[in-house]
């Protein structure tokens, strides 16, 4: 199991940013979070990274750690962790290649950890990985250029390239293709699926026309709380659940014949 919720709760003041009574993602899975701006889905996000924005109740599992940890224990579970933030979070004054590197830090052990730290020197076979990685998100004529320097859907392709290099379990995405254009976006959904391997990959996806291609299972948020949750298809029925989740109105959940969560508006 990659994920486990149950009985979570996250306020903020008077206001619940999250409420989700119980929610599975197993080992593997290609799941997109959907849902209007404030929904929760960049929270959660950051909740199974261990980067909760307020104190949280509830029992939450990722990978099998708890993430009630003390800070100390949170970086061993950040390390099985790849994230495609908004804001990238890139160095700027590195370059393309050396971005992509460093997310290969956490796989290098004692010495070569350290040399590669401090020199920017990793050990050749990782140094080919990531040189096979700008050579795949186009960026080998632009590899030794500062990132700064790049556009925004490149620097995009740089964060993608990074989370790669990380071979984590899992992959956490949060709009990862949201500066690049329809074309561009369809093939980093292809790099996204090759970064996550045989791991499990959650995604924000705003762009609806990308779930068939990001994802397997659809979850939507709505007020903090879990509303949809089904497996991809191109139903009526979902794309009418997919409609009614961005429209105005008070949240109602329904159960389907196959267990699906899906919400209606009034």
């Amino acid at each position: 199991m990659t994920v486990l919720v149950e009985g979570l709760r996250l306020q903020l003041g008077e206001r619940c940013l999250l409420s989700i009574p119980q929610l599975h993602i197993a080992r593997g899975e290609r799941v997109a979070l959907v849902g209007p701006n404030g929904a929760g889905k960049s929270t959660l996000l950051r909740l199974l990274g261990g980067q909760a924005p307020a104190p949280w109740q509830g029992r939450l599992e990722v990978l099998g750690q708890p993430v009630a940890l003390a800070p100390a224990g949170l970086p061993c579970l950040r390390r099985r962790i790849a994230l495609v933030h908004q804001g990238l979070h890139l160095v700027d004054r590195l370059s393309a290649r050396d971005n992509i590197l460093i997310g290969a830090l956490a796989r290098c052990a004692g010495g070569d950890a350290w040399r590669a730290g401090l020199t920017g020197r990793y050990p050749p076979g990782i140094e080919a990985e990531a040189d096979a990685w700008l050579q795949r998100v186009g960026l080998t004529a632009l590899a030794h250029n500062r990132v700064d320097r790049l556009s925004g859907g490149e620097r995009q392709r740089v964060a993608i390239g990074r989370a790669a290099m990380q071979g984590a379990e899992l992959l956490i995405a949060d709009e990862a293709t949201a500066q690049l254009d329809p074309q561009a976006a369809a093939q980093a959904c292809e790099w996204l699926h090759e970064a996550a391997g045989e791991g499990t990959m959650i995604s924000v996806v705003h762009q609806l026309a990308l779930l068939p291609r990001l994802a397997t299972r659809v979850i939507g948020l709505r007020g903090g709380a879990v509303v949809l949750d089904r497996s991809w298809d191109d139903s009526a029925s979902l794309q009418r659940a997919l409609t009614a989740l961005y429209e105005p109105g008070p949240v109602t959940t329904t159960t389907t014949q196959g267990g699906h969560r899906e919400w209606s508006g009034t």
